[in-house]
């Protein structure tokens, strides 16, 4: 049992406590290790001489917090603004408890990031896949790319993916996403259903449908997340493809093609999961193609 902080405690003592917290426990496998792993990272932050952990929660002002996340911004962006995100979520929830009354973090100056808009073309896909298939070591690899850009799912939920999500019978995968706990329902398509038939008879014996093909102190597990990258870009060195396309534009990719096909909103949103049209507008960005659709349907009426 953790005490309950006071106004006098470090701010690694909210830390502690909000980590043994039932809103802590409630989150995800997933986003309970990147909170741990964040929060760590924000309280061996050196402010003006002292790690910031080691800071009262009386003494921490707003100065200390932005100073901070200068720091944070070496490692980018994105980074930053999510340790400033765990950092609120730690400091509210004892806020709630009346532990402390000003909120520092609150005063952040944070920078956005201009949205990416970069897609892998249908060759490239084609060219990444051929190479990956072409080598067993890197087949979990090509699987993985495979169904992230068919069904648009994240690369996260791909390399987690178990053989009890998949239907043979039906050509059907059923999925849980990770980030918004949302239920999709997909079809397979036959060139995938084939590889994923292949995958059976090599490695339905475990459960994971895209496991490392090595296995690992004699199992086989998931592709670790900060492994995905350093695999991809081996494939893509090995097919010539430019630097610039990475695993994460995959989703966006078969969105944006979905826009291109003039699926609607309301269809888009059941393969992606997003329960917010709002979030969905980020990737109807403007292409050629899609221009090149509505105004051959303008000149059809």
């Amino acid at each position: 049992m953790v005490d309950i902080p006071k106004h006098t405690s470090k701010l690694s003592a909210i830390v502690e406590y909000y980590l043994n917290s039932d809103n802590f426990l409630r989150l995800s496998a997933k986003s309970q290790r990147d909170y741990d792993i964040h929060l760590s990272a924000v309280l061996k932050t050196n402010v003006e001489g002292r790690l910031l952990g080691n800071y009262t929660v009386r003494s921490i002002k707003a100065r200390h917090t932005n100073l901070a996340y200068s720091k944070w911004l070496q490692a980018g962006i994105r980074t930053a603004n999510y340790r400033k995100a765990v950092l609120s979520t730690a400091w509210k929830y004892c806020m709630r408890l009346d532990i402390m009354d000003n909120d520092p973090v609150r005063l952040i100056e944070t920078r956005s990031t201009a949205p990416r808009k970069v897609t892998w073309t249908r060759e490239q896909v084609v060219l990444f896949l051929d190479t990956a298939y072409g080598n067993f070591k890197w087949r979990s690899i090509g699987l993985i790319v495979h169904m992230s850009y068919e069904w648009a799912q994240r690369v996260g939920d791909m390399r987690m993916l178990t053989w009890n999500n998949i239907n043979f019978d039906a050509k059907r995968v059923d999925l849980t996403q990770s980030k918004r706990g949302a239920d999709v329902h997909l079809p397979i398509p036959d060139d995938l259903l084939t590889m994923l038939r292949q995958q059976s008879q090599d490695f339905g014996f475990q459960d994971y449908v895209a496991p490392k093909t090595k296995p690992v102190a004699g199992a086989y597990v998931p592709y670790p997340i900060d492994h995905i990258d350093t695999a991809i870009n081996e494939v893509k060195q090995e097919a010539g493809l430019p630097k610039e396309i990475t695993a994460m534009d995959l989703r966006r990719t078969a969105i944006t093609e979905m826009v291109e096909g003039d699926a609607d909103l309301a269809q888009i949103m059941q393969v992606s999961g997003h329960r917010n049209p709002e979030s969905v507008k980020p990737y109807l960005v403007n292409t050629f193609s899609g221009a090149s659709n509505a105004l051959a349907k303008r000149n059809k009426t």
